[in-house]
């Protein structure tokens, strides 16, 4: 079977219907979700609209072991916008140590319709250093925060930073 070139112009138009079909020819009409023109529509999340819930975990069960702790936010207020990387701070009294990103994300804009939610993962190494009892989470660039229980033991750390990371925010399910 010999295999015959197409004409420029054929493959052209499949490209355009294909993106007419798929919303990607420029519509900013708000209908298809995701980050599309509902994006510039919404305002930015506010901490005080959405539930934040830690769990259930993969715990680190050992010293030098690694546990995951994902954390879920769902949106009870209006369309939102999560644009960049979550603040995360973990917290024994008077001693803090904030959770870097992870430096292999890439933080991503998530536009929230109200009951949909966006999770993201705390990742860390079980030893000495932060002996967490909260789990501090602020949403990117805001200062005000809630605070959850940390119950996974304490975080190795290295001259006060924790041996941990935050993952970017995905859209639950993804």
């Amino acid at each position: 079977m010999r295999a015959r070139p197409f004409p420029l112009t054929v493959l052209a138009l499949t490209g355009v219907l294909l993106l007419g079909a798929c919303g990607g020819g420029g519509d900013d009409s708000g209908d298809g979700g995701g980050t599309d023109g509902k994006a510039s529509e919404a305002g930015t999340c506010a901490i005080g609209d959405l539930t934040v819930e830690a769990g259930p975990a993969a715990e680190a069960p050992a010293d030098g072991d690694t546990g995951n702790v994902p954390v879920t936010l769902t949106n009870t207020g209006p369309d939102c916008v999560l644009d960049g990387f979550p603040g995360v701070r973990l917290e024994d009294g008077d001693t803090t140590a904030d959770v870097p990103a992870d430096e292999a994300a890439t933080a991503q804009q998530l536009t929230l319709a109200k009951d949909v939610a966006a999770t993201f993962t705390v990742t860390y190494v079980r030893g000495t250093g932060v002996d967490a009892k909260q789990l501090r989470v602020s949403l990117p660039g805001g200062d005000q925060g809630t605070e959850l229980p940390w119950s996974y033991g304490p975080v190795a750390a290295q001259g006060g930073v924790p041996d941990a990371s935050v993952s970017a925010f995905q859209q639950a399910g993804d």
